[in-house]
């Protein structure tokens, strides 16, 4: 009764190979959830400029403007903005890609608001454009909300 079996060595090299295989499935099915789940991981630091104490965002009811002043922080280049403005009767969106601003840099903006068409305005919110890995993300948990804004002094 000669039964031939598997060499050890052979069983051995299966066994870590099979291994290997379920390793790299887990990891492509662990790093799918990852990626889905945190869109803008870096903090960018984007805020309103104060002087004297007051954020530096106002509407200029003479001219139809909104003013204001961001800075960003010191870990990412921002390299654009949407805005949203949300009025009583209407919503509008820009999206400003010339809005590129350097690390601790200052961006200075006006945007046209018509109180005619959008009514009384209730919210403003600012969310960053980033690049991350050659991608550009829009970092909506990042973004910047304003709800109380007060008239410009000329």
């Amino acid at each position: 009764m000669r039964k031939r079996g598997m060499a050890p060595l052979v069983a051995t090299l299966l066994l870590i190979s099979f291994a290997v295989a379920v390793g790299v499935v887990i990891m492509n099915f662990a790093g799918a959830q990852v990626e889905q789940g945190a869109q803008c991981t870096i903090n960018v630091g984007l805020k309103f400029s104060k002087i004297g104490g007051e954020e530096q965002f106002c509407f200029n009811s003479a001219q139809n403007q909104l003013f204001f002043t961001l800075e960003n922080g010191v870990n990412i280049k921002v390299e654009g903005l949407v805005i949203n403005i949300i009025g009583t009767q209407n919503v509008l969106s820009y999206n400003l890609d010339d809005a590129k601003i350097e690390k601790a840099g200052t961006y200075l903006k006006t945007v046209p608001y018509d109180p005619t068409q959008l009514g009384k305005l209730r919210q403003i919110k600012i969310v960053p454009k980033v690049k991350m890995y050659e991608e550009e993300l829009v970092c909506q948990e990042k973004a910047i909300i304003l709800e109380k804004v007060r008239d410009c002094v000329v």
